[in-house]
């Protein structure tokens, strides 16, 4: 039986759950994403690929106070792969409606390959966010 030792999942603690529920419930619709299964009052949410397998993303309530900082040891930031660049357009005028510090407007990107594009901006929660695409330029 191959092994693929691909992420199955990634977990991330914030320091409110509700708020992060409101913030990316909205945010995953425009990336292809959906709450996979109800966890119930206070569960962690989760989000993954809709209608396919995939790995999937889990924001639990933090137990313990404490600052992020994406320049310390641990997580840098979250890339969600999107089908194409009007995706990462959509992304980035959303991001920006909801007044998130955006640290890249959408761009290429070419010391990540020659047709990476995305933007990057940080979440209410300072945890920096990218879309990227890996196609050419719609026609």
């Amino acid at each position: 039986m191959p092994r693929t030792g691909f992420i199955d999942h990634i977990g991330i603690g914030v320091p409110d759950l509700a708020a992060a529920k409101q913030y990316y419930d909205e945010l995953m619709s425009i990336l292809g994403l959906r709450e996979w299964f109800d966890t119930g009052p206070g569960g962690p949410l989760n989000y993954g690929p809709d209608g396919d397998k995939g790995s999937q993303l889990f924001f639990y309530q933090a137990d313990e106070p404490g600052t992020y900082s994406r320049h310390g040891t641990g997580l840098h930031h979250l890339a969600f792969l999107v089908a194409t660049r009007a995706v990462v357009r959509e992304a980035h005028e959303w991001a920006s409606a909801h007044d998130a510090v955006i640290l890249d407007a959408p761009g290429e990107f070419p010391q990540y390959g020659p047709h990476c594009f995305a933007t990057y901006w940080l979440d209410p929660h300072g945890i920096k966010l990218e879309a990227v695409c890996h196609t050419p330029e719609e026609r």
